[in-house]
C-alpha cells in the first residue's frame, strides 16, 4: 500500500481497507459505512463518491463517510467538485447527500438529526462546511434512475478547536453570554465568536458580549466574517440578527444592526462600555461570525500645532485641535470626533492657490452610529483641457471608504465643479488631494465637515432602535418630504434605512416620488447586486409592491391604510444619488391631486402642490358634507 494517502486508492479498494458494515447504529443495518480518522502526517487527504470522475451507480442505498478527528479537534470539509442529480420538487425524491455535523460520535441511526440535505452542483451547496465536534458524517443515497451525474470530490482536514476559543468570561448558568473587562492584567486585545463556530450556530439561541472598558477607554470592534441566514429580505425582517448598542445593554442606542453578510466590519463605542446581542430564530442557520475586540486608549493619538497648519490653509475648530500623524506628509491630518464634531478643511494655502505635486489626506474618524458628511463650498482645481473628461492624471480629491478591510474608492473630484456631498458608509472616511500641475488661478478647495447620526436626514423623529429609522407621524404634519441618506449627494454603502409613516384612523398616506436614482436592475434583488427601495403596508415585506431601483421617472405610491412603511437599502458595491419624495397624509374617502409641475420645480414648489392639493382635498370634502 502506498504510504501517502489511503484515500486515493481505488475505490474498491478503499472499500477493501476502511469500511465495514455498522449494524444497529447506522440509519439502518444495510448502511456501509467509510471511515476517515486521519490525513496521514498530510494537511489534508481526498474522499470521492464511487467510481468518481465516472458517474455513480444507481440504487446506491446508503453509504456513510465517518470523519472522526481527535477530542480537541473538529473537521474542515471542502467540496472541490459536486454533481449529484436533483429532482426538481425535492433533493430526498432525487439523489442526495445528507449532512450530519453536530454529533458527538460518528454511530447514528434513524433518529439522529441531519443539518442539511445537499444536491445539484456546486453552486447550489456551500464548499466548505465544519463539524461542531470530533465527528462529522455525510450519508450518500441514489436512486433508481440512471443518470450522467458524477457525484462529488473533496479533501478534508483536522483543525485544533481552540483556535476559535473565545476569550471572555463566561456568566454562570448560561450558553453564551460572555462579558470583557478592560484591566491592566488581561490583554487589550482579543477574539470572540458565534456558538460553534465555524460549524452552524444553533437555532432558538440569544447570545450576549458585554465589553465594559476603564475610565478614558473606548471599545473597538471588528466583525472579520459575517455568515448568517441567506436569504434577500431586509434586517428589519430577518430572523437572526447581531445588533450592537452603544452602551451596557438593549435600552441603549444600536449603533448597528449586521443580519446577512460582510466582512472587516468596524464598530467603535462612544463611551466605555458597548453590547451586542446575537439572536438566531431561523430554521436555515448560517455560519455564524468571528470578531476582535480592541480597548483603545483616548489618548493614543499626538496633538498639533494649530498655528503651523494653518499657515498651510487648514482651519480647525477652536477648542481642541484634530490628531496628525507624525510620521508621513505635513498636510496630511487626522480628524477625530473625540475632538471635534465639526469643522472646515482646506486645500493648502487657501484660498492662494495650491502648490503643485503635493498629496494631503484628511482622514476622520467617527464612533457609535457617526457618519462623517462632508460638504463643499468652493472647489476650484487646474483641469488639463487635453486629458480626458474623468479625474485620472488631473489635480483631484478622491474618496474613500471602509468596505472588506480595505480603503476603497467611491469617487473621484476634479475641475471646477462644485462637489454633491460625500458621506461615509461607517466611522471612517479618507479624502486624499492629489495636485500634479497647479496654477496661479486655482485656488483648491474649501468644504465643512460633520460627524452627524442622523445621515443627513432631518425630516421626521429619529427612532433610536435601528441605525437609520424615522418616524413621519399625521399629527406632527400632514404634509412633507424625505428622502435617501446624504441626498443630494451619493448615497452611503451597505446602508439600511427605515421610514415608518403613522397616520390617524381612516387615513392613509400618498407618496410623490420627484427624483430616483437608486442602483440596479429589476426585480431588485441580491442576484442582481441591486440596491432598492421597498414599500409595504406592515413591517413584515408586502407583495403588493414590487421593489423599485435604477433611473425612475416621477411615480406615485399609496398604502392601504394608516401605516405606511419605507425601506432604503445599499450593499457595498456601486451606489446611486437616492432619492426625493413628498408626502400627504390623506382621509381613505379623498383623492390625491397631482397638479404639473412647472418647468424648473424642484422639492420646494413640489412642497407648495402638496399644500395646494391638501387645502383642494379638503374642500371637496366640506362640499360632500351636508
Amino acid at each position: 500500500m502506498r504510504e501517502d494517502n489511503v484515500m486515493e486508492l481505488p475505490f474498491f479498494l478503499l472499500v477493501l481497507e476502511i469500511t465495514f458494515i455498522v449494524v444497529g447504529k447506522a440509519v439502518h443495518p444495510g448502511c456501509e459505512c467509510l471511515i476517515f480518522s486521519s490525513t496521514y502526517s498530510k494537511e489534508k487527504a481526498v474522499f470521492k463518491s464511487p467510481d468518481y470522475p465516472t458517474p455513480y451507480s444507481p440504487n446506491i442505498d446508503c453509504l456513510l463517510y465517518s470523519f472522526v478527528s481527535g477530542p480537541d479537534e473538529i473537521i474542515e470539509i471542502t467540496f472541490e467538485d459536486f454533481n449529484v442529480y436533483r429532482d426538481k420538487s425535492d433533493c430526498l425524491r432525487g439523489d442526495y447527500v445528507k449532512v450530519f455535523i453536530h454529533l458527538d460520535s460518528a454511530g447514528i441511526n434513524e433518529y439522529t438529526p441531519w443539518e442539511t440535505v445537499y444536491c445539484g452542483r456546486m453552486v447550489d451547496i456551500p464548499s466548505v462546511i465544519y463539524s461542531s465536534g470530533p465527528a462529522l458524517v455525510l450519508e450518500f443515497h441514489s436512486g433508481p434512475r440512471v443518470t450522467n451525474t458524477t457525484g462529488f470530490t473533496g479533501h478534508f482536514k483536522f483543525i485544533d478547536k481552540r483556535v476559535f476559543h473565545t476569550e471572555g468570561v463566561l456568566l454562570p448558568n448560561t450558553m453564551c453570554d460572555y462579558q470583557f473587562q478592560s484591566s491592566p492584567e488581561e490583554s487589550a486585545y482579543g477574539k470572540f465568536y458565534s456558538p460553534r463556530y465555524p460549524s452552524s450556530y444553533p437555532k432558538n439561541s440569544r447570545c450576549s458580549y458585554r465589553f465594559r472598558a476603564r475610565y478614558k477607554e473606548r471599545i473597538r470592534v471588528v466583525f472579520e466574517e459575517v455568515l448568517l441566514q441567506k436569504g434577500d429580505i431586509s434586517c428589519l425582517n430577518r430572523a437572526d440578527i447581531i445588533r450592537i448598542y452603544d452602551g451596557k445593554s438593549t435600552s441603549d442606542a444600536v449603533i448597528r444592526v449586521l443580519c446577512n453578510e460582510g466582512n472587516e466590519l468596524e464598530v467603535l463605542s462612544t463611551g466605555s462600555e458597548l453590547f451586542i446581542e446575537f439572536v438566531a430564530n431561523s430554521n436555515s442557520p448560517g455560519q455564524g461570525f468571528k470578531a476582535r475586540y480592541q480597548f483603545q486608549s483616548m489618548e493614543e493619538t499626538n496633538t498639533i500645532d494649530n498655528s503651523k497648519y494653518n499657515r498651510l490653509g487648514f482651519l480647525f475648530p477652536t477648542e481642541v485641535g484634530p490628531s496628525v500623524s507624525e510620521t508621513r506628509s505635513s498636510c496630511d491630518i487626522i480628524i477625530n470626533s473625540d475632538t471635534s464634531k465639526n469643522g472646515t478643511i482646506m486645500s493648502p494655502m487657501y484660498p492662494s492657490p495650491y502648490p503643485s505635486k503635493t498629496t494631503c489626506r484628511y482622514e476622520f474618524q467617527g464612533r457609535g452610529k457617526e457618519r462623517v458628511q462632508v460638504v463643499f463650498h468652493d472647489f476650484n482645481l487646474y483641469h488639463v483641457q487635453d486629458h480626458s473628461k474623468d479625474c485620472e492624471n488631473q489635480d483631484s480629491l478622491n474618496a474613500f471608504v471602509h468596505i472588506d478591510g480595505r480603503m476603497e474608492k467611491i469617487d473621484s473630484f476634479c475641475g471646477s465643479t462644485l462637489p454633491k456631498p460625500v458621506m461615509s458608509n461607517g466611522p471612517r472616511l479618507k479624502l486624499e488631494f492629489q495636485s500634479l500641475y497647479a496654477s496661479r488661478y486655482s485656488r483648491g478647495f474649501n468644504a465643512t465637515y460633520i460627524f452627524t447620526d442622523n445621515f443627513g436626514i432631518k425630516t421626521g423623529t429619529q427612532v433610536p432602535d435601528y441605525p437609520c429609522a424615522f418616524e413621519l407621524n399625521s399629527n406632527v404634519s400632514k404634509v412633507g418630504y424625505f428622502h435617501s441618506p446624504n441626498f443630494p449627494g451619493v448615497y452611503p454603502r451597505d446602508t439600511e434605512c427605515h421610514y415608518f409613516f403613522h397616520g390617524n384612523p381612516k387615513e392613509k398616506v400618498h407618496l410623490h416620488f420627484n427624483y430616483f436614482d437608486v442602483e440596479g436592475v429589476l426585480p431588485c434583488e441580491a442576484i442582481s447586486a441591486s440596491d432598492y427601495v421597498e414599500f409595504s403596508n406592515f413591517i413584515p415585506r408586502d407583495r403588493k409592491y414590487q421593489r423599485h431601483c435604477g433611473q425612475l421617472k416621477e411615480f406615485d405610491i399609496e398604502s392601504d391604510r394608516k401605516f405606511f412603511r419605507v425601506t432604503f437599502r445599499s450593499n457595498d458595491r456601486l451606489d446611486g444619488t437616492g432619492f426625493n419624495a413628498t408626502y400627504h397624509f390623506l382621509n381613505q374617502v379623498d383623492m390625491y391631486t397631482v397638479i404639473p409641475k412647472i418647468n424648473g420645480s424642484k422639492g420646494c414648489l413640489a412642497h407648495s402642490y402638496l399644500l395646494l392639493s391638501m387645502v383642494l382635498s379638503t374642500f371637496l370634502l366640506m362640499v360632500r358634507v351636508p
